[in-house]
């Protein structure tokens, strides 16, 4: 048995017993939920290390329940749900959901796309804590770090400062400024963001870059990632200072 921990969240005790057999078989530790309200208690208290949670819950959705845990991480979420349709798909995913299986599923498959998300995230978070930038030092110090103007960011440490105040960030948030800080004012697409930060086995709208340039704006106050009409989006920056 390892040491990850898997939460299911599922109103439905057959098929909650059912994911977790097939996941405890493949040496995942589980925790069986049937609400948003019990796991959300559960990631106040202990948090799991990813949650394959259900849309349709009795009481809080699964929806709110992503979008709460959104808010603090980026713990991986595989959303499942009866519901075939597009709309539901692409909220799920805006809200941060890593992955969207269509009920009936096979158990099979949905441990593979554990294992993938899995493997995906450790090995995300292993090669950002390797690959510092080497090419400017951080105003404190002296470690390794992006410095432009009122921006700072510590790639080591995955720690953002914005006009001196440092601001909690998620995985995905951090990431996606380290793009534009490593290359300011250079635009990029949409599709070059999703690559860059989700994967290039991400399959949803590229809406989901528009939400998360949003929450960094409502977080960082005049923070200059500006639309480029027509492409995407830049870091605009100007001697190292915002323009």
């Amino acid at each position: 048995m390892n040491d990850y921990v898997i939460a299911v969240v599922d109103d439905d005790q057959h098929i909650r017993n059912l994911v977790e057999a097939y996941l405890i078989k493949e040496n995942y530790r589980t925790i069986g939920l049937g609400t948003a309200e019990e796991a959300w208690e559960l990631w106040r208290n202990d948090p799991p290390d990813m949650w394959v949670l259900d849309i349709m819950l009795p009481g809080m959705d699964g929806f709110e329940l992503c979008r709460r845990i959104r808010q603090e991480a980026e713990v991986p979420i595989i959303m499942i749900s009866a519901k075939d349709n597009e709309v539901d798909k692409i909220l799920g995913l805006e809200l941060g959901g890593d992955d969207y299986m269509v009920k009936p599923f096979s158990p099979r498959e949905l441990v593979a796309r554990v294992k993938r998300q899995m493997q995906k995230w450790y090995k995300l978070r292993g090669t950002d804590d390797q690959s510092p930038n080497p090419s400017s030092r951080a105003a404190a110090g002296g470690q390794p770090g992006i410095g432009l103007g009122p921006l700072t960011l510590l790639p080591e440490e995955r720690r953002a400062f914005w006009e001196k105040e440092e601001i909690e960030l998620t995985f995905k948030e951090f990431s996606l400024l380290q793009v534009f800080a490593e290359h300011p004012n250079r635009a990029y697409t949409r599709d070059e963001l999703l690559v860059l930060v989700w994967g290039d086995d991400y399959f949803g709208s590229d809406r989901a870059v528009d939400h998360l340039i949003k929450r960094l704006r409502k977080k960082m106050n005049r923070l200059p990632v500006q639309a480029v009409w027509g492409h995407g989006y830049r870091l605009r920056m100007d001697g190292g200072h915002p323009q």
